[in-house]
């Protein structure tokens, strides 16, 4: 990035007296991260130019940088420049990966969590019916077709549909929102996938709610798709506590 003292600024926030100058620079670089004025995969300035440009030393740049590294906006290799990120919720899917994986009872809290969110999600999906959300679906839906006894595939192809519900609203932050949510997912199949007595009639079904949801959807009815996603999650439940029955019960 050029070095030349007359070029406009990308940054159009600086921090004035903020109680620590690395939240403010770090706030103001996420902004332009956020807002595409840095590109993924573009070079942010160096921790010297960041410095000059906020009026502040190097070392508080250069915890600004840690800052958004933590948080998954810029990538960070020593001796070199950081480099920006797509938005995306990997940070977020960490997180509830070692919450979910903590106690059985913070796993159906998340459970719960994704009935409360994705039923809003499906209603907002069937109002807009963004196409490649609508495209992603249809491709996760034959993948689950493909993917029947195959508990590692079938799951995948689970996520990839909900990630296409997501999509179907149209909205970023909502597909973020549901990237952070594959870490539950995963955690709620490969406790599934622990039921004997899972049949091929179960894996059926669960292929069908999902075409259910799609379809309503795809037709724009909002009030269906609330009331097929509901569904879904009603029998998931069902099935959270067949295992947890396994299991020995919830954990505190």
């Amino acid at each position: 990035m050029s070095t030349d003292a007359t070029r406009k600024s990308i940054f159009t926030a600086k921090p004035a007296s903020p109680s620590r100058l690395a939240d403010g620079v770090s706030d103001a670089i996420a902004a332009a991260l956020v807002d595409g004025r840095i590109a993924p995969g573009e070079a942010l300035p160096t921790e010297g130019e960041i410095a000059r440009e906020f009026g502040v030393s190097k070392p508080i740049a250069r915890e600004a940088l840690r800052q958004l590294a933590s948080a998954g906006l810029v990538f960070t290799q020593q001796g070199k420049v950081a480099r920006a990120k797509a938005l995306s919720g990997e940070p977020m899917e960490r997180i509830y990966a070692y919450a979910v994986r903590s106690s059985l009872k913070r796993l159906q809290e998340a459970n719960e969590m994704r009935r409360v969110i994705e039923t809003g999600i499906a209603r907002l999906a069937a109002e807009r019916r963004d196409p490649e959300g609508i495209e992603t679906m249809r491709r996760a839906l034959a993948d689950m077709q493909n993917g029947l006894g195959k508990p590692r595939d079938f799951t995948e192809a689970d996520i990839l549909f909900h990630l296409g519900l997501a999509m179907a609203t149209g909205n970023a932050m909502i597909r973020i929102q549901m990237e952070g949510l594959r870490s539950v997912q995963r955690e709620v199949s490969e406790l599934f996938s622990r039921r004997s007595n899972r049949s091929e009639a179960d894996w059926r079904a669960t292929i069908e709610r999902h075409r259910n949801i799609l379809e309503a959807i795809a037709a724009g009815d909002a009030d269906l798709a609330d009331q097929r996603i509901r569904e879904h999650f009603d029998a998931a439940d069902i099935a959270s506590f067949e295992v947890v029955d396994k299991l020995g019960g919830s954990e505190p």
